[in-house]
């Protein structure tokens, strides 16, 4: 099994199917599924350093547009979520929302609340370019900050 692990590990590292596979992972996590991008460019980036900058273009499109769909997935589950309506919570997250505009999605970055920022978004009928460019920087941003670091400031961790 190791072996094998092993073998499918250095295939998907290989700059010719590393991007492919960063870009499907990136645009997987971004939707509300639970996981994460960040250890695949890392260690598509400690196999291959010379690659950082096409690596993190690569995941930053992949997470965007993974966020866009979420954006999606929200404008069109609208409906659904009229029995939350009345939730102090919901009322106030939703009033934050509408304050900041498409500018909230700076911060679909973040774990745990990022994705589904991006589904309120589009349930909220923000518009909808604005708010993948938001998304874009911030997820730009986040890639930048964590590669940078774990690659350079503590590399042996």
């Amino acid at each position: 099994m190791q072996v094998w692990l092993d073998s499918l590990l250095a295939l998907l590292s290989l700059p010719q199917y590393g991007l492919t596979t960063l870009f499907v992972v990136a645009f997987v996590s971004a939707t509300l599924l639970p996981m994460g991008s960040e250890p695949a460019l890392f260690g598509l980036l400690k196999l291959n350093p010379e690659m950082f900058w096409p690596a993190v273009l690569v995941a930053t499109a992949g997470n965007t547009l993974g966020g866009a769909l979420s954006w999606w997935m929200g404008y069109g589950a609208h409906k659904m979520a009229d029995k939350y309506a009345h939730s102090s919570h919901h009322l106030r997250a939703l009033a934050w929302l509408e304050r900041m505009g498409p500018k909230a999605c700076l911060l679909s970055w973040l774990p745990l609340v990022g994705d589904p920022l991006c589904a309120v978004a589009g349930w909220l009928r923000l518009s909808f370019w604005p708010c993948v460019l938001y998304m874009a920087i911030g997820k730009f941003g986040r890639y930048v900050v964590m590669t940078v670091a774990l690659l350079y400031i503590w590399p042996d961790s």
